[in-house]
């Protein structure tokens, strides 16, 4: 711990996704031992993912934005609502450009630009898509702590990336095991399912790096990331995790979640 409290916040994000990163690949190496999961088991990991992210938003960073705007000459809400609006509009700016494809649907349903670009393709892309607000999240949770931002505290920057960390294990699992049952490898499964989380040590740095360097950004981009990951949950992770009309098993995931994440977080943080 004090080896990776000396660490620069870059550094200390780039490990922190990287971590994220290795437990999305952890969830896609279940393709190794099952060619397909009962859909109501994929349907409650789904919902799980999406009350951490839900917990995750609130607890993690819109609690702290608001907390540093307190020191700032605006209305404490001001900050956290002008970035949690420019978070959703961010994704669904990407939602409309990038090509991709919900898991269950065909590929006429696919978003975004035309494009012929492989079905399985359009599956990584639409986790991937998942994926660059979780990145944001935890990099800049880790600028604010160096920042020495109000509010903002190691531990809870430790507990976000363990959060994510978690929810990651079923999004792996829910590329790689569709794939496997189109017909694809084992391995190409696995390597297409743990691929659509190498956008996080990215996006994380990017995060860190921004809020190290211009702070008055920082409550600005704590919201931005809770409004991406909260445009995530509803737009995709939600509807997806309801299909086949699992809806109270997606319910009951959506719960635990949310009550791990806010456990984690008060716990740590």
């Amino acid at each position: 711990m004090e080896w990776f409290q000396s660490l620069d916040a870059v550094y200390q994000a780039l490990i922190a996704t990287l971590f994220t990163w290795f437990v999305t690949a952890l969830g896609a190496s279940v393709v190794f031992l099952f060619k397909t999961i009962h859909k109501t088991i994929l349907n409650g990991m789904m919902g799980f993912a999406a009350g951490v992210m839900i917990a995750a938003s609130v607890w993690s960073l819109l609690i702290p934005s608001i907390e540093m705007s307190q020191s700032l000459n605006v209305k404490e809400y001001v900050p956290a609502l002008i970035g949690f609006l420019l978070g959703g509009a961010f994704l669904w700016l990407f939602d409309q450009i990038i090509p991709h494809l919900h898991i269950g649907e065909d590929r006429s349903d696919a978003e975004g630009v035309p494009t012929s670009l492989h079905r399985s393709i359009l599956l990584v892309f639409a986790i991937t898509l998942h994926n660059i607000p979780e990145g944001l999240a935890v990099g800049i949770a880790f600028g604010a702590v160096a920042g020495g931002a109000e509010g903002a505290t190691l531990a809870g920057a430790i507990a976000l990336a363990i959060g994510m960390a978690i929810q990651n294990f079923p999004e792996g699992a829910s590329v790689s095991l569709p794939l496997r049952r189109d017909g694809f490898s084992r391995m190409k499964s696995f390597m297409y399912g743990q691929a659509s989380a190498i956008v996080e040590p990215i996006a994380g740095v990017i995060g860190a790096l921004l809020v190290v360097t211009i702070t008055p950004i920082q409550p600005y981009a704590l919201a931005f990331a809770a409004g991406a990951m909260i445009y995530v949950v509803v737009e995709e992770l939600i509807p997806e995790a309801q299909r086949n009309s699992n809806t109270d098993i997606a319910t009951i995931g959506c719960m635990l979640g949310f009550a791990v994440m806010m456990t984690l977080d008060v716990a740590l943080g």
